[in-house]
């Protein structure tokens, strides 16, 4: 995992159920890397387009399983870019208002970095000191993409590895 923090670096939790799409799937995939697309939230869309940046690292947390909680890191290797799910009537997440010209959703790509050696549940999460104001941890916080404070990134990874 990279260990020297880039001044400009933010971090993030992106959600993903794994029966859709998994951490293990993120790890097999060619070079490690994908395009995290098919996010319909206005809030976490603004984030994708305008926010996550290239260098920027993010945790991976399984949500909607048995226990739910952050199983790897990942690292943003291109920065926002309109979703190309959105234009194909095929794919489940097509929405006809979405144009080439004036697209209304976007996408990342990230690179898997690192499994954890296990899951850090959310229940884990909920105990652990340093955490108490983490988006993730609010009462009624459901979005797929949420902001990570560079202390709450510092004080899950040591709880990961110890």
């Amino acid at each position: 995992m990279p260990t020297n923090r880039q001044t400009s670096r933010n971090y993030w939790l992106l959600k993903t159920e794994p029966t859709t799409f998994s951490f293990d799937d993120l790890w097999k995939a060619p070079r490690r890397t994908t395009s995290w697309d098919g996010v319909r939230n206005f809030q976490a869309r603004n984030m994708l387009r305008d926010q996550i940046k290239e260098g920027d690292l993010a945790f991976i947390y399984h949500s909607s399983t048995d226990p739910t909680g952050i199983v790897g890191i990942a690292e943003v290797v291109r920065s926002g870019y309109p979703d190309a799910t959105a234009f194909d009537p095929k794919d489940s997440h097509y929405d006809p208002k979405s144009k080439k010209d004036a697209p209304s959703w976007y996408m990342v790509d990230v690179k898997a970095v690192e499994k954890f050696p296990e899951i850090v549940t959310l229940e884990r999460l909920r105990g652990v000191k340093g955490l108490e104001g983490m988006v993730l941890l609010r009462k009624g916080s459901r979005l797929s993409v949420q902001p990570v404070t560079a202390s709450e990134w510092d004080t899950i990874v040591r709880a990961a590895k110890g």
